[in-house]
């Protein structure tokens, strides 16, 4: 399936629906899912990332366990909104998974979201080596936490 935009994935969830939100690295895709009230995200365990086959289908198989209706994917835009190669690389990724899913897959402005996901890895005190272990699928879960909350905000009105 096609990407679409949030607004659109607002009207498509069926009650029950899970979704993913992504934080796709150069050495990991970080990795969190919602709950199916869509309130929370929480993250899972990174993916190591070797090549796209083997990435995309780990990837897949996580999203079968957790009945994953849809992904959000961070895109990494530039802090003045420009689009570099990080960009170019995460829509690349999405449409290679395209061909292999019909979940839809959302583009979700990430600036910020690793700077966050470190603030609040320090502010428990977690380890810098813990941190490093974590914060992709902690970034993952402020992206989707982000779209998490402006699904309520659409179907509220």
């Amino acid at each position: 399936m096609a990407t679409i935009d949030i607004s659109e994935l607002s009207k498509r969830l069926e009650m029950g629906a899970v979704v993913a939100g992504l934080d796709l690295g150069t050495k990991t895709i970080g990795l969190a899912v919602s709950d199916s009230g869509l309130s929370f995200a929480h993250p899972r365990p990174v993916i190591a990332r070797k090549k796209f086959t083997l990435d995309a289908e780990l990837l897949l198989a996580a999203f079968a366990k957790d009945n994953v209706a849809a992904a959000i994917i961070g895109l990494p835009v530039n802090m003045d909104g420009s689009e570099g190669p990080r960009v170019q690389a995460t829509r690349a990724f999405v449409r290679n998974m395209e061909k292999l899913t019909d979940l839809p897959f959302i583009y979700w402005d990430e600036r910020l979201s690793t700077v966050a996901a470190e603030r609040a890895l320090i502010s428990m005190d977690v380890s810098r080596k813990k941190r490093s272990d974590r914060i992709d699928s902690v970034a993952a879960a402020f992206i989707l936490q982000g779209a998490l909350d402006r699904i309520r905000a659409l179907r509220r009105g």
